[in-house]
């Protein structure tokens, strides 16, 4: 029971960090996998890859926030798969500014593919999560949806509203054999937290303030994520794991 033999998974945002990893540990507990990026070359590039070692993994290049491109990936899982037994709503972006410094198209590019594409995606593909019978919806949050971590407003109202759907199709769907959850990392090492490791106070403080004193690796938040995708978990749902090495405990 600790695997994913038999499921079929659909991953956003699947060709780098948390979802990459996302992608490579479901292929590795037995999963199918289709996975999503706005960059075709990247998708490309990881399909063949991870197709060379002869896993069933498929790449769909589309932005999860325009309807004309939901459209067309729906399509294309329906053709992959009858049924869809894992949702991983992991696509994000993030714009670090003060909270007078955001232009208002920055502002609903943030909420667009953080908050309101899980919401779409969710919806569109309901059909084939409750044919499942044994769904999993897994939304990637962040502690920055539950307290201040400087991560700049939009996204933290973003997480935040996550958070709050993720508990809300938690219970409305739990009698379609539909679980919904989350994940919160704190600060992992992505391609996303780059800008921010690269200044070495911001990064040293974000060490400090962790009681494990370090940042987390995208394979232990892909790790949380696994374990809600599992029918070990069925008798969770509208529940948020948060992944912070302690951030959360520390009242700090």
């Amino acid at each position: 029971m600790w695997n994913l033999n038999t499921k079929t998974a659909l991953i956003t945002g699947g060709t780098k960090g948390i979802g990459k990893a996302v992608v490579e540990e479901f292929l590795t507990l037995g999963a199918q996998v289709i996975f999503t990026a706005r960059n075709t070359e990247e998708v490309q590039q990881l399909e063949t890859e991870l197709n060379a070692d002869g896993k069933k993994v498929f790449g769909f290049s589309g932005d999860v926030s325009k309807e004309e491109d939901l459209q067309k990936l729906y399509d294309f899982v329906v053709k992959k798969f009858d049924k869809l037994d894992i949702l991983v709503n992991n696509a994000g972006i993030n714009i670090r500014k003060a909270t007078m410094d955001y232009s208002i198209p920055e502002f609903e590019k943030i909420i667009a593919i953080n908050l309101l594409a899980p919401f779409h995606i969710s919806r569109l593909f309901y059909p084939l999560l409750k044919k499942s019978g044994k769904a999993s919806v897994i939304n990637v949050a962040s502690v920055a949806g539950t307290q201040d971590v400087k991560s700049g407003c939009p996204y933290a109202m973003a997480k935040a509203g996550l958070l709050q759907q993720t508990r809300s199709l938690g219970s409305e769907w739990a009698l379609d054999n539909i679980r919904v959850n989350a994940v919160s990392p704190w600060y992992t090492e992505t391609p996303l937290t780059t800008s921010v490791f690269e200044n070495e106070e911001r990064f040293r403080t974000i060490k400090e303030r962790t009681p494990m004193k370090r940042v987390a690796q995208p394979e232990e938040i892909a790790a949380a994520v696994a374990f809600l995708a599992m029918n070990k978990a069925s008798y969770i749902t509208g529940q948020n794991i948060t992944v912070d090495g302690g951030l959360s405990a520390n009242g700090l």
